[in-house]
């Protein structure tokens, strides 16, 4: 496959060099630095000096089959650390689809009343059964339920709460946090 005086070009590096000879699977070359190494086989390729043309291409192949033989990178992926005994919070979707079957006749005031009447009960419940975290999914939209259900839970002195984790809900939930006192 090789011969002495071969252009050749290493696959894994970018370097070239004239092959010097050849033993079974081994070739040893002389860089166009004057470094003499030795390669197997698999790890050159041949380059035919006919011209600039052929030149580039053959640096697109080599780039080419170098990224094949790289390892792909693992992706990373940010995962909430949880207990095993950790139970998840509980989730309230505050969209009116979810809490009545059938919305027609309801003006907007009432289906925000309804939703935020919803809310209401799930934090009181929360409160009564020392639930710690609940979290209500009201979706983008306009943000009008966001700003009552921010209002609502602003009444409260043993609440706190923020925008839901971004990974899971998007900019659509807010997490509510009940602090609890000794009884």
């Amino acid at each position: 496959m090789f011969s002495k005086g071969d252009k050749v070009s290493v696959l894994d590096e970018a370097m070239d060099g004239v092959v010097l000879s050849v033993k079974e699977n081994q070739v040893t070359i002389e860089t166009e630095d004057g470094f003499v190494m030795t390669f197997f086989v698999n790890e050159l390729i041949k380059i035919n000096d006919s011209s600039n043309l052929l030149d580039s291409i053959r640096r697109i192949n080599v780039s080419e089959i170098s990224k094949e033989k790289e390892i792909p990178k693992a992706r990373s992926f940010v995962k909430e650390k949880k207990s095993r005994h950790e139970i998840p919070a509980p989730e309230f979707d505050l969209h009116i689809e979810k809490l009545v079957p059938n919305k027609r006749g309801m003006s907007n005031y009432d289906i925000l009343t309804l939703q935020t009447e919803t809310a209401k009960r799930h934090i009181e419940f929360a409160i009564r059964n020392r639930i710690p975290k609940i979290v209500f999914i009201h979706g983008v939209g306009e943000g009008i339920l966001k700003a009552e259900l921010d209002f609502l839970l602003g009444r409260y002195d043993n609440i706190a709460f923020a925008e839901g984790n971004y990974q899971k809900y998007g900019q659509g939930a807010t997490e509510v946090f009940i602090k609890q006192s000794a009884m």
